[in-house]
């Protein structure tokens, strides 16, 4: 079934559910920017928030689009139920008590019906997203501490392990870029293409690609610390963020003890 009829059925399922305050489109339908690929996700407001009765009427709006091939009913986040049906589309939705809808803005939704006029009651725009000083120190330390695992990848023998670590590494990478682009809105994971410049796939892209042999290894690991430690260096600087100077100089220096490998950049 088509995305706009999908929407149309699980709208009109739930229109007169007396449960059930308004209904929106979020994400990519929310905010105008999907495409043939895009999930469908649904903010619900009811005043008691996810209970079992809404819940249930959920689940029965989404079976009129087709045959309910997965269904993860408040698993992962109390208030979040995902379904993906026979023809694999995906739809996703939030449950929230009117209260909790107040921290959502206008232009990431899209009304379907709203019978308090919740929406209306929104700001207009969201605050450009930017990650809190504490989380920013946080990620930078997670890279290091990955990067200095090496010693055991590689003293174990471990390189299937040392590629997963590479993995992470590239992972902290990506996220840093986009915080460095502070795109307004960054969509779902899947949306990474209009995150990133040119210039940032350009340098991921031409990084090296794993493989499970010990100076494969060690390499790899090293080009991603070239290319994300003076980016994050950067950043941290500019957003106020003290540098974990002690950890990364501890990092190194057991690197270089195990495997005589230098700093790969400049202070």
């Amino acid at each position: 079934m088509k995305s706009k009829r999908v929407i149309e059925t699980i709208s009109n399922a739930l229109r007169d559910h007396s449960a059930v305050r308004g209904l929106f489109l979020s994400g990519s339908f929310g905010n105008g920017r999907a495409d043939a690929f895009s999930d469908i996700d649904f903010v619900l407001v009811s005043e008691n928030g996810p209970t079992d009765e809404v819940a249930g009427a959920w689940k029965a709006a989404v079976a009129r689009t087709g045959d309910i091939v997965m269904w993860w009913d408040r698993s992962a986040r109390p208030a979040l139920i995902n379904a993906i049906t026979a023809d694999w589309t995906r739809t996703d939705v939030i449950i929230l008590k009117p209260e909790q809808f107040a921290a959502h803005n206008q232009a990431s939704l899209r009304p379907l019906f709203d019978h308090d006029g919740l929406f209306d009651q929104l700001p207009k725009e969201q605050p450009q997203p930017q990650a809190l000083p504490a989380r920013l120190f946080r990620q930078i330390e997670e890279f290091i501490r990955i990067l200095g695992l090496l010693h055991l990848a590689a003293g174990r023998e471990e390189y299937i392990n040392g590629v997963a670590g590479i993995f992470h590494l590239r992972t902290k990478l990506i996220d840093l870029m986009v915080e460095e682009t502070a795109a307004p809105d960054r969509g779902g994971a899947l949306h990474l293409n209009r995150l990133l410049t040119e210039e940032q796939k350009a340098l991921i892209t031409a990084l090296p690609s794993p493989l499970a042999e010990r100076e494969a290894m060690i390499a790899t690991h090293l080009e991603y610390a070239k290319a994300y430690l003076p980016r994050a260096r950067k950043l941290a600087k500019q957003r106020g963020v003290e540098w974990p100077e002690r950890f990364e100089a501890a990092t190194w220096d057991k690197l270089h003890e195990a495997l005589g490998v230098e700093r790969p950049y400049e202070l």
